[in-house]
């Protein structure tokens, strides 16, 4: 009997061997550190902490400033009126250009206002005539009733019509009176210096008093000049009681259209129910007519100092219900917190309310981040810190090797 084995069970043998070899090599490579991921990046199924750059809050004392929008408009507004009916002979002003107080703007046509004053100082001459005469007579009989030639009616009839004539001298006076004012009146004149308005009506127009037709131009003052804004109720709260000490600026990228030197003239005592404003006013010097009416300026309302942190106008989100930012916690998770605002400064949010001291406020990689999200927080200048390595790592880093036993 051979005792060597065929070549077919010598074939068969190898060929398990093999096939064991290699199961033993795939379970090998496929092991990994307990605790890891495949990847070896963290524990098991958590991804990696994010790096985010943070703001350390810490109170600042930062001014009560609130930014509004408001229109200027000019400290006296009036309508340039003819005030007697005629036809305008010609305009004396160039349109939009400053004039002075009883400067003539307008003529209108004097003959027949000048005949009607020649009227009433004729008028007026002969009722004097009559007052004499009746004057004289009355005294002529005063000597004889009282030596009873004449009796005493006829007497008291030469009383009475010296009277008469007295008060029609009088009515004619007023009606002179009269006659010179409307003359006056042909000279359209500026009630108050200020900027006109475009004329209204050209030579040849007819002007009749008391009516549309009568409205020539305006004419608006415009140093000082007046902003009129708007603030809502919360922030019109903040400076309620501090009106004596509000300061009001008008805020602008040219140096050449700001000004600090506004005073509250006007406060509103209502709230309008529908926009839940209150009406204020400002007035600023305007001698160099920087401002002109209508036009819309940037108001900044400043009523003294408050302690707020500030906080990157890009880190908070608005909701429509409050203002929200992220805010890095000790665990190294990020969570969504409500935060009250009053304004900004430069490109900072003025937070009140919301946040403490030391805490960590995300301002980048916003939209990437969930609630609960693990984030490697970094302060802008300083060194990153490295994530910490898993114990596992650090344990097989420290354990020598078979090559170096």
């Amino acid at each position: 009997m051979n005792a060597c084995p065929s070549k077919g069970r010598l074939t068969r043998a190898m060929a398990i061997a093999a096939l064991a070899g290699a199961a033993l090599l795939l379970v090998a490579c496929g092991k990994q550190e307990p605790g890891t991921s495949a990847k070896g990046k963290g524990p098991a199924g958590a991804p990696p902490a994010m790096p985010v750059t943070v703001k350390r809050m810490e109170l600042e004392r930062v001014p009560i400033s609130i930014e509004v929008v408001g229109q200027a408009e000019g400290s006296r507004e009036v309508e340039v009126r003819g005030r007697v009916s005629g036809i305008v002979e010609k305009r004396l002003y160039v349109e939009g250009a400053p004039v002075k107080a009883d400067a003539t703007l307008f003529l209108i046509d004097r003959a027949p206002f000048e005949i009607a004053l020649a009227q009433a100082k004729a008028t007026l001459a002969q009722e004097r005539a009559k007052r004499e005469l009746a004057q004289s007579e009355a005294e002529r009989l005063k000597s004889l009733v009282q030596i009873t030639a004449i009796s005493q009616r006829e007497y008291d009839g030469a009383v009475s019509q010296l009277k008469q004539s007295s008060a029609a001298v009088e009515v004619a006076e007023a009606r002179l009176a009269d006659a010179q004012l409307n003359l006056s009146y042909t000279n359209v004149k500026a009630p108050i210096g200020g900027i006109t308005g475009r004329a209204l009506r050209s030579e040849g127009s007819l002007v009749t008093a008391n009516t549309e037709s009568a409205l020539l131009t305006t004419l608006t003052q415009v140093n000082p000049i007046w902003i009129r804004f708007s603030l809502a109720e919360a922030d019109f709260e903040r400076i309620r009681h501090a009106e004596k000490r509000v300061q009001v600026r008008i805020s602008s990228q040219d140096a050449a259209g700001s000004a600090a030197n506004g005073r509250l003239n006007f406060t509103g005592s209502t709230i309008d129910p529908k926009l839940g404003t209150v009406q204020l006013r400002a007035e600023f010097s305007n001698s160099d007519l920087k401002w002109l009416p209508g036009q819309f300026v940037k108001v900044l309302v400043l009523a003294g100092e408050q302690q707020a942190f500030l906080v990157p106008q890009n880190a908070v989100m608005q909701t429509e219900q409050t203002r929200m930012v992220w805010v890095a916690e000790a665990d190294g998770k990020a969570v969504m917190r409500p935060v009250q605002t009053a304004n900004w400064i430069g490109n900072d949010w003025i937070v009140t309310k919301g946040l403490k001291p030391g805490e960590a406020v995300i301002i980048d990689n916003l939209m990437k981040l969930r609630p609960g999200a693990v984030v490697q927080p970094q302060v802008p200048g300083a060194a990153s810190t490295p994530a910490p390595s898993s114990p596992d790592k650090a344990a097989q880093k420290a354990a020598p090797t078979t090559a170096d036993r």
